[in-house]
């Protein structure tokens, strides 16, 4: 499997939000964003890695990003953990997996000695023109957004 690198245009996109609303990877040129890829709506280590970028959300926008999180989990699921979780950020919906696989967050996990494939855990930092900024491939659930932030520094 080839990898994403630092430095490249990020992949195109269009799925939709939480509200059904299309949005596309053009919506995001212009902002620097964090794109960041979980296995599945309020499980523990999702809960707790958007509940990160929650509470640092004011934080982060004062720097230029925005939040974006992404999972196969339907725009009903996605609406349902922003209400419970009061995230003040965009999920995107993409069950058929499409964008999910043109990041490279689709592939063979292992857990509890069995092999399956799923979603990894995967954060994207993307600058204004649409590049890739910094790849964070193990991502720490509960310190997702100072990762981001030393990974820049």
């Amino acid at each position: 499997m080839e990898y994403l690198k630092e430095g490249e245009a990020a992949p195109e996109f269009t799925a939709t939000d939480q509200n059904g609303k299309e949005v596309s990877h053009a919506d995001f040129r212009g902002k620097k964003t964090i794109l960041y890829f979980y296995p599945k709506d309020s499980t523990p280590g999702c809960t707790k890695e958007a509940c990160d970028f929650r509470d640092n959300y004011e934080m982060l926008a004062k720097q230029g990003f925005q939040v974006i999180g992404v999972s196969a989990d339907t725009e009903k699921s996605h609406k349902k953990f922003i209400d419970k979780y009061d995230l003040p950020f965009s999920l995107i919906s993409d069950p058929e997996k499409e964008m999910i696989q043109k990041y490279h967050a689709w592939g063979p996990k292992k857990f509890m000695g069995r092999e399956y494939d799923g979603i990894h855990r995967i954060t994207y930092v993307i600058d204004e023109e649409g590049k890739i900024e910094k790849i964070i491939e193990k991502v720490k659930t509960k310190e997702a957004s100072k990762q981001v932030l030393e990974a820049l520094a």
